[in-house]
This record gives C-alpha cells, structure tokens and sequence, in this order.
C-alpha cells in the first residue's frame, strides 16, 4: 500500500504564488509517474501535470507557462510550482502515484481570491 501525502495548500490572491508537495511511501518512486490533478466544485477531476520516471513533463493547456512540476527522487517527493494564479484555479489539489494502480492523495485545497 502506498501512502501519497500533499500539503501547500491555502489562500491566496490572483497573481500571487504557491508551491504544493506531495510525498509517496514506496521504495520504487523513482521507476513511476506521478501527477496532479485538480477537481473545482461542481466539476469532473482533471490532469493539471504530470511527470515521468525519466523526467519529462506534460501540462494541461490552461496551466502551461504558469505552473511547473518537478521531482526530487531522493525525497520521493513531487512538487508543483503555481505562479500567476487565476481565480479559475481554485479546487482541490490531488496528488496521484501510478505504478500498477493509481494511489492517491487526500487532497488540499487551493483557494484564488479576485
């Protein structure tokens, strides 16, 4: 079983910055993706970014420019940086391990006020 653990989250102001991390228990962190997703109220869970074993990235389109992933393997620890926050990125954040299943987190909120 692997525990997926995110913290960062709170409040802050439309162009303002929040970095989230995330830490996955599994002795294999370096060999799987990892990502994170958000859900805002009211709507389905989606992709925000992604980051492979080998280190390569890939955004959804409405966050591309203004948050970047990364990962530091001798933490088994994944990071997203939030710059320029839109009010529209306001959900929850989840974290997601995927190996042979998808482990995720329990989420922390993200909240941009106008």
């Amino acid at each position: 079983q692997v525990q997926v653990v995110e913290s960062g989250g709170g409040l802050v102001q439309a162009g303002g910055s929040l970095r989230l991390s995330c830490v996955a228990s599994t002795n294999i962190f370096r060999l799987i993706a990892m990502s994170w997703y958000r859900q805002a109220p009211g709507k389905q869970r989606e992709l925000v970014a992604r980051i492979l074993p080998i280190g390569s990235t890939n955004y959804a389109d409405s966050v591309t420019g203004r948050f970047t992933i990364s990962r530091d393997n001798a933490k088994n620890t994944v990071y997203l940086q939030m710059d320029s926050l839109k009010p529209e990125d306001t959900a929850v954040y989840y974290c997601a391990a995927q190996g042979s299943r998808t482990y995720w987190g329990q989420g922390t909120q993200v909240t941009v006020s106008s």
